[in-house]
């Protein structure tokens, strides 16, 4: 058990590093979910399921969408490559 906890807090600060280096929005989203998706299952390998949930449905799941829905607001994920014609 303390190798899967060494081996996910090596995950935890590989995905803080890969953010803070990260030159796209979208894919520093993701590994924003990703890092909130490990720190769940960290929770509830030490005990606090409470907390696990919390993570994963706020952390993973609402901020994550908020940050999707923003960056569909400022435009900075196209859904159709021919929109892009038409502007």
């Amino acid at each position: 058990m303390t190798a899967l906890r060494i081996l996910l807090l090596i995950f935890l600060i590989i995905c803080a590093v890969a953010v803070s280096f990260s030159k796209r929005l979208l894919v520093s989203i993701i590994i924003y979910m990703a890092f909130s998706l490990i720190m769940s299952i960290l929770w509830m390998i030490l005990e606090s399921p409470d907390l696990a949930i919390t993570e994963a449905a706020v952390g993973a799941g609402v901020t994550s969408i908020l940050f999707f829905v923003m960056l569909k607001k400022i435009q900075s994920i196209q859904m159709d490559p021919d929109q892009e014609d038409e502007s």
